[in-house]
């Protein structure tokens, strides 16, 4: 993409030694605000989200007196970490019950500053036309982080496609299932493998931004979608804690829910990325 910066495999595993470099090094979680005289260097997912802000960059942003820089992330780890260790001043990718277990697991310092958008989360197929139509013993892709398999298991739950044990929550696996009509057998992948293996696979459940960036629109392909009433998996512009009111922050955060991005979600997603202000 245009003006944006692509993330190596090689950077990627970099970011990794750099988090337990800096994991090492600082033990403050309420450090002193970066530097706010340079540009603002947001990691982002390629779709929506890189897309979302390079349109505040080329349309928004100079008017508003941001500086704006882009780096695309294909990973859900790697925008995190980079935060937590300043590669990067903010990101934006991810809902607040991922970034609670990431937190929780990793000892970083993300906190949300503004939800921007939701991307419903869908079941997809290449070979039925609905989830009633999967046979017995069919095999369904399902991510493999927990928050993002919890959220599959609990969509194809709110179906009827399988049920779950009362009362389960963010933290659900395929051993809580209680009812498997169907036999379905789960496969878990990497979230952005999910897409990748509708060819290997009878169904997958896909992240939305997963699912544009495959081509697939999810208003029309998916075969069951998650609702966008009270649903908790909003995307939002997050930052290291400490950094919320760095001016550029602000000025971004207010760019993002501004009446021109609004538009320009739904005219672009067509319901298939739905804003959440």
């Amino acid at each position: 993409m245009r003006n944006t910066a692509k993330i190596t495999t090689a950077v990627l595993a970099a970011g990794a030694l750099t988090l337990g470099l800096s994991a090492c090094g600082s033990e403050d979680s309420s450090s002193a605000a970066s530097d706010t005289s340079g540009p603002l260097v947001v990691a982002a997912s390629p779709t929506p989200h890189a897309e979302i802000l390079n349109y505040v960059k080329d349309n928004l942003a100079k008017k508003a007196g941001l500086d704006l820089e882009v780096k695309e992330f294909q990973d859900y780890i790697v925008p995190n970490t980079a935060t937590e260790d300043g590669s990067v001043d903010a990101n934006y990718f991810q809902n607040q019950p991922y970034l609670d277990d990431f937190n929780n697991k990793r000892g970083t310092h993300i906190v949300p500053v503004v939800t921007v958008h939701l991307e419903p989360l869908g079941l997809y197929s290449h070979k039925v036309k609905s989830a009633d139509a999967l046979k017995s013993g069919a095999t369904v892709a399902i991510p493999n982080d927990s928050v993002n398999e919890a959220r599959a298991l609990k969509l194809l739950a709110s179906k009827g496609v399988i049920t779950l044990k009362d009362g389960v929550g963010s933290e659900a696996t395929p051993q809580d299932i209680t009812k498997n009509p169907k036999n379905l057998e789960f496969k878990e992948v990497e979230a952005a493998q999910t897409a990748r293996s509708l060819d290997d696979v009878d169904a997958a459940v896909i992240n939305g931004n997963y699912a544009i960036s495959a081509d697939l629109k999810p208003a029309k392909d998916a075969l069951v979608l998650e609702s966008a009433t009270d649903n908790p998996y909003g995307n939002f512009l997050a930052v290291k804690e400490g950094n919320e009111d760095d001016p550029r922050v602000q000025k971004l955060a207010k760019l993002l829910t501004s009446d021109e991005v609004k538009k320009f979600i739904e005219d672009k997603y067509a319901g298939s990325v739905i804003p959440s202000f």
